[in-house]
């Protein structure tokens, strides 16, 4: 099918998303998470793909999380981050290939995939305590099975930026290359995978699936009812936003105590 904010291509075995909003360093509305869902569900149901390769168009940024003007226009409401589940539960492994900024959703995106490969300049780091964007459930806790707890909850709750180097450190990502090197490397990861078994690969991702089940039962809607049910229409998220859009520091203190 054609897709409005995504180039999708098949070639040798390798199935290639991009997110193509250059222009918005690849930040993603309602319908980009819809299209990408819809492209792994055809990836994964091709006989011809044996592998997923995951990117975003031009050299700035993978993905920086939703777009702020759909945000701002209310996009997260009622919105149920669902293609992490999307990415595990694929039968074929999914290879982020990561050249910039990889912020907020896009970090997700990332840290889903079974492989992530970024350049020496990409940039990682979460962002919603920052911008008001709420996270919960499995998004958040998965973080924790890949580079630990307390790393997890500082990437979390302090919103700092890490350098390729440190993610690579923490076991954030897989590999890190030289931007003309990144192609060639993502190739070569594809060529590895494509040599193997796709039912043996299929039965391991499976299994680590397995142990994240119990997570799915709590998504982000859920989370946040249980904490703050009418966090849309308290101010807060306004205050955030109205925050980034000024380039000023928020101010949160009036909901400290909420």
């Amino acid at each position: 099918m054609p897709y409005s904010d995504l180039l999708f291509s098949i070639n040798a075995g390798v199935a290639t998303i991009t997110i193509n909003r250059p222009d918005r360093l690849n930040a993603f509305t309602g319908e980009t998470v819809d299209e990408i869902a819809d492209a792994l569900k055809q990836s994964d149901e091709n006989p011809e793909v044996g592998v997923i390769v995951l990117t975003g168009a031009g050299e700035r940024a993978f993905c920086v999380g939703g777009d702020i003007d759909w945000e701002i226009d209310g996009g997260l409401e009622g919105l149920d981050w669902e293609l992490g589940k999307h990415i595990v539960s694929c039968r074929k492994p999914v290879i982020a290939r990561v050249d910039g900024y990889a912020i907020g959703g896009g970090n997700h995106l990332a840290y889903f995939c079974d492989f992530t490969i970024a350049t020496t300049t990409s940039v990682f780091g979460q962002n919603g305590p920052r911008v008001g964007s709420p996270a919960g459930g499995y998004v958040v806790s998965y973080l924790a099975g890949v580079i630990g707890h307390k790393r997890a909850r500082e990437m979390w709750m302090l919103c700092r930026k890490y350098s390729a180097a440190q993610a690579l450190e923490w076991g954030l990502v897989n590999a890190v290359v030289s931007r003309d090197q990144l192609d060639a490397e993502v190739a070569q990861w594809c060529s590895e995978v494509l040599a193997l078994s796709p039912t043996c690969l299929a039965t391991i991702k499976q299994s680590f699936l397995q142990i994240m089940q119990p997570a799915f039962e709590h998504n982000v809607s859920d989370t946040l009812q249980s904490v703050a049910p009418d966090y849309f229409r308290r101010g807060e998220q306004d205050e955030a936003l109205q925050a980034f859009k000024e380039k000023r520091q928020p101010d949160f203190s009036h909901w400290r105590n909420a």
